[in-house]
């Protein structure tokens, strides 16, 4: 007769448990949907039209920016030429994916526009399809204010990644330089590219020398590379295009 209370006092304590942990495991599988329900995994984009990227990533809850334009031979144009976060990655919705729209091959060609106007440039640049990209001022006095000195890309230059021109204008004589386009060195010997650097007033550090192989001279239809000489810049940063001042300093790849 004195089992009977303690039979039912664990009867109830096991029911309490039972209901505790069904609590529990309803409260966790809530919450892991209201997580993960949130997520959604980044669509592959390259390759597809703009509009198609578009309608995709709005319909899985996600913002898509298309932020840059790059001139491409293997991508048509209007269509995206990349993406970040790449595609796979899990991300919350209403994320900010950001992509590039291939403009397909080159096919303008890049006028000359030093000793033109800056406001000509511009109209002339537009005209073709090009816009201006960054420019820099340095005083120049043997030419009026706001003529092109410098151009970068080069007029008439091939396989330019962007549809941006940057120019160097002149500024009078007794301005201090705002800054300078960054030229293209690579190519060129060591010395000739310091020189160069030094010539406006820009530091380059001590060059890092690496080794570079030798390939194959070319076969069949395929081009010629010759070698790269000892000596010969092979990389630079910043990059040619760039926007640097007095204060930058230059870091040169020369090869061994």
């Amino acid at each position: 007769m004195k089992t009977r209370p303690v039979v039912n006092f664990f009867q109830i304590a096991s029911l309490v448990l039972l209901l505790v942990a069904v609590a529990l495991l309803a409260a966790i599988t809530t919450m892991h949907f209201a997580i993960h329900g949130a997520e959604v995994q980044v669509p592959a984009l390259t390759g597809m039209t703009v509009a198609d990227a578009r309608s995709q990533t709005a319909g899985l809850g996600l913002n898509l920016d298309v932020d840059n334009r790059y001139y491409s031979a293997d991508v048509a144009a209007g269509h995206i030429l990349s993406q970040s976060p790449a595609a796979g990655t899990v991300v919350r919705r209403e994320w900010l994916l950001r992509a590039a729209e291939s403009l397909g091959p080159q096919k303008v060609d890049v006028p000359d526009m030093v000793g033109k106007d800056e406001r000509v440039a511009a109209l002339t640049l537009r005209r073709v399809g090009l816009e201006v990209g960054a420019t820099a001022r340095l005083p120049w006095g043997k030419t009026a204010e706001g003529t092109v000195l410098a151009q970068d890309p080069p007029a008439h230059a091939q396989g330019i990644a962007r549809p941006r021109i940057n120019l160097l204008l002149a500024a009078p004589g007794d301005d201090a330089a705002d800054g300078f386009v960054m030229p293209d060195l690579v190519g060129l010997p060591v010395v000739s590219a310091q020189a160069a650097l030094a010539r406006v007033g820009i530091q380059a550090a001590e060059p890092t020398y690496v080794a570079v192989p030798v390939g194959p001279l070319g076969s069949g239809d395929a081009p010629i590379r010759p070698p790269v000489n000892p000596g010969a810049v092979t990389a630079q940063a910043p990059a040619a295009g760039s926007r640097v001042y007095q204060s930058t300093v230059v870091q040169l790849t020369v090869a061994q």
